[in-house]
């Protein structure tokens, strides 16, 4: 389905101070690397070369001009398959200059969350992203809706401030 939704580089590229990244699911489409992983592939991660991704890019350069990027996933234990992938491939995330925490599903009762996945820009700008079912994406959707902005805004907040810096967290 075609989306008049500007693209994550272009929004990341207009960011000037924060862009914060929630995820809520246990499991995604899956991807070649991930089909990979399941077979018992493994990176080099010495040979940054091999495993560089254009998006690993992008947000080096976003951060190099002093963009805060932070990415936070709610998760049920213990983890789904997909979970344990994404830990693994959370090191280039990492490389490239992102903040992850990873929160407990059983830990986030209390916070009022959003029923999905986002990247908010600047505090002001929403990306929003819908799921099917097994995970794929079926649009993205933008909005600058005060009331929707502040409750992602607050939920992302409560969830980092009780989750686990990547390094830290152990599956």
């Amino acid at each position: 389905m075609p989306s008049s939704v500007p693209g994550f580089a272009e929004l990341l590229e207009q960011c000037q101070r924060s862009a914060v990244h929630l995820e809520l699911r246990d499991s995604y489409a899956p991807t070649d690397r991930f089909e990979a992983w399941q077979r018992g592939e493994r990176i080099n991660w010495e040979d940054q070369a091999s495993w560089w991704h254009p998006y690993d890019q992008l947000i080096t350069d976003a951060v190099a001009r002093g963009v805060v990027i932070r990415r936070a996933r709610v998760v049920s234990e213990p983890v789904s398959e997909y979970i344990r992938w994404e830990h693994y491939v959370t090191h280039a995330n990492v490389t490239a200059g992102e903040q992850v925490r990873w929160l407990p599903r059983r830990q986030a009762t209390s916070i009022p969350l959003p029923g999905n996945d986002f990247w908010l820009f600047d505090g002001a700008l929403l990306r929003v992203h819908h799921f099917s079912g097994d995970g794929a994406v079926v649009e993205d959707e933008i909005t600058t809706d005060p009331d929707t902005v502040k409750l992602c805004t607050t939920a992302f907040e409560a969830v980092w401030e009780r989750a686990l810096p990547h390094h830290l967290y152990e599956i």
